[in-house]
């Protein structure tokens, strides 16, 4: 494959478990460019190796973001080309890369976001609750302004989506419950696309009482139903 000449920057998103969900368009640019940028070069090495894919690769995650990006436009404006992917999924939804997508724009870098897995797309579907309109929080604040963004979510009529740890997944789903009602209808997806992939619908009280006294593991995905 030839990339695009005046492309320099490639958004690649990458499988959020199951790796052969790949695009064939994915595998080409990453064997194209010159540089692949990970969040975290043993999860990516994994998934290269996979590909048969041995390209350069360059550390980029929340802890270095802002010492990196200049150093990486610089090799852009220099001629190289970089694909940005993270560790699942789409670059910067829930994962670092808007700061470089940014300030590439600023220096004028052409940028190609292509399509590919998130996790939130098969949560909301798989939920039952409506699609047409939907509102993607991402991770709530841990600590401060937690409360407040409850508040303003439980008078939200839009479908909303959120991204949850498992050591605070019954936390959340009981503040949820709390800020919206116990009987707002809600589902919780984990492990997409994995051998252990679950997605539970019912009330947030019931949700709750299914993972009462459990120890869930995974990466969660909580779509709760607007106000009505």
């Amino acid at each position: 494959m030839e990339i695009n000449k005046n492309t320099q920057l490639y958004i690649v998103p990458t499988p959020i478990g199951n790796l052969d969900d790949i695009t064939l368009r994915a595998i080409k640019v990453l064997k194209a460019v010159d540089v692949v940028i990970a969040e975290d070069t043993r999860t990516s090495g994994v998934l290269l190796k996979h590909l048969d894919i041995h390209k350069p690769l360059q550390s980029y995650h929340i802890f270095n973001e802002h010492q990196t990006v200049s150093r990486i436009i610089a090799q852009m404006e220099e001629g190289k080309t970089f694909a940005l992917i993270s560790d699942a999924g789409t670059p910067s939804i829930s994962d670092p890369g808007f700061l470089l997508i940014r300030e590439s724009l600023k220096a004028e870098i052409a940028i190609e976001c292509l399509p590919g897995a998130t996790a939130f797309v098969p949560a909301l579907v798989k939920s039952g609750l409506p699609s047409d309109k939907f509102v993607f929080e991402g991770f709530l604040p841990h600590k401060k302004g937690r409360k407040t963004r409850l508040e303003l979510l439980a008078q939200e009529e839009r479908t909303i989506i959120l991204y949850e740890s498992p050591h605070r997944i019954q936390k959340c789903l009981e503040q949820l419950a709390e800020h919206c009602g116990k009987d707002r209808k809600a589902s919780v997806s984990r492990e997409l696309t994995k051998v252990y992939e679950e997605t539970l619908n019912g009330t947030l009280e019931e949700l709750i009482l299914q993972f009462d006294g459990k120890s869930p593991k995974g990466e969660f995905v909580v779509v709760v139903g607007g106000k009505v």
